[in-house]
C-alpha cells in the first residue's frame, strides 16, 4: 500500500462519509465504515497539527511566536 498522506486520506474519509450517509450498508459494515473514518479523522488531525507548528516554526521571530488567526474575510 502507499504510504498515506492528507489528502489521500481526506478523499476515503469523504467517500467514507457518503457511504455512511447513503444508509444502504448492513449495520457490521457501517461500524467498520465509522472505525476507518475514526482513523482517519486522527491522522488528518495529526497531520493539520503537524502543518500548524511547522508554521508557527517558520513565522518564529526573536525567539517569540508571532502568529495571527486567519482571517477568512480577508480574501474578499
Amino acid at each position: 500500500m502507499a504510504k498515506k498522506n492528507f489528502e489521500s486520506a481526506l478523499a476515503k474519509l469523504e467517500q467514507i462519509a457518503t457511504e455512511l450517509e447513503a444508509g444502504d450498508l448492513p449495520l457490521e459494515s457501517s461500524l467498520k465504515k465509522f472505525d476507518e473514518g475514526i482513523q482517519l479523522v486522527q491522522f488528518c488531525s495529526g497531520k493539520l497539527e503537524e502543518a500548524k507548528n511547522r508554521v508557527d516554526l517558520l513565522l518564529r521571530k526573536d525567539g517569540t511566536c508571532t502568529t495571527t488567526p486567519f482571517d477568512e474575510d480577508a480574501g474578499d
